[in-house]
């Protein structure tokens, strides 16, 4: 019996049109466009200024835009995966919402938030469906509203972020393209050090909360740092001396979007030139669940079939992993 494989065979993006460039936050908060570039690598971010849209609305235009290229019809589609961590609201969930909105009328739809691991997280989850012999065509989606959660008055979170939206389609394969291998991890020890206070069940809002900008995104930024850059670097040695993985058999790093020097560090450890390391920090900044997706989507004229990719992220909670795939087709 031929082993079914889950691969991506489409992808697509959206970004907000307004760009927050650094020389605009020098005029906001304490800072400059040197001390920006220099420590995360951002020069501008997108953020979503119609304050009656939200995280949905970039992940239906993102949807829709692989729909029109790749001609999916999205009655196939079986599930919607929506990675985020800026959900629509509480409850209620955006992929379902989602879905419905593209015409996935035959799909079921959940959310999935594993903060910026989400969308690795969410690769692993369509692939043991695909491999399962379940469903054959998944919509994974990653997606973020982060404006809607960062305090434009502190600088160690508003220069970092921003919105954004992609997605990519997952079906079997049975050439022995696609998913390979993956090192997943998680470490509660995270929930200090990145988190948002206040709107859980541990705090419910309250006006109080809202004077205190508990709902707004908080880190202890060296910390974060410290641990982003061991854990990716250490996940993706790992699983390419597991899989025999020599710097020269990998084509591609796909790492998340969060600090230029995490990335550097990580493609360091892996022994890998930065012409073999996807980049686009500098147009997006951080937009935690679409930073994989929208490499893919800016670099797909560049993945050839049968390409080694290496996929690693580093999230709040602490979450983080890595996987290794093979792409599966020439654009």
């Amino acid at each position: 019996m031929t082993k079914i494989t889950a691969a991506i065979t489409g992808v697509g993006k959206y970004v907000p049109d307004f760009v927050l460039s650094n020389q605009v936050l020098e005029t906001m908060v304490d800072t400059n466009d040197e001390w920006i570039t220099s420590r995360t690598g951002i020069k501008e971010r997108r953020l979503l200024k119609d304050k009656d849209k939200g995280t949905s609305y970039m992940a239906i235009k993102a949807a829709e835009d692989l729909i029109e290229k790749t001609g999916l019809d999205p009655k196939e589609i079986d599930l919607v995966l929506m990675a985020t961590t800026t959900p629509d609201m509480p409850v209620a969930s955006t992929g379902v919402y989602v879905a419905t909105k593209i015409g996935a009328i035959n799909a079921f739809s959940y959310d999935l938030q594993a903060a910026c691991s989400s969308f690795l997280y969410g690769l692993s989850t369509a692939t043991s469906y695909i491999e399962s012999g379940r469903y054959k065509k998944i919509l994974l989606i990653g997606a973020d509203k982060m404006s809607s959660i960062i305090d434009y008055t502190d600088r160690a979170t508003c220069i970092i972020f921003g919105d954004g939206a992609g997605a990519v389609l997952i079906e079997p394969n049975t050439e022995g393209l696609g998913f390979q291998d993956e090192i997943l991890r998680s470490d509660g020890i995270g929930r200090e050090f990145l988190k948002i206070e206040a709107g859980g069940s541990l705090l419910p809002p309250s006006e109080e909360t809202v004077a205190n900008k508990q709902h707004f995104v908080h880190q202890d930024g060296k910390t974060v740092f410290k641990y982003a850059v061991s854990g990716m670097a250490d996940v993706s040695e790992q699983i390419m001396k597991r899989n025999n993985l020599s710097h020269d058999d990998i084509n591609w790093l796909v790492p998340h979007q969060a600090n230029k020097r995490i990335i550097d560090a990580t493609a360091h450890r892996m022994g890998l030139n930065e012409n073999k390391v996807l980049v686009n920090i500098h147009k997006y900044g951080n937009t935690t669940s679409a930073t994989l997706p929208l490499l893919l989507a800016d670099f797909e004229t560049q993945l050839k079939k049968g390409d080694n990719l290496i996929f690693a992220s580093f999230g709040g909670g602490f979450t983080w992993g890595a996987i290794y795939l093979k792409w599966a087709y020439n654009k």
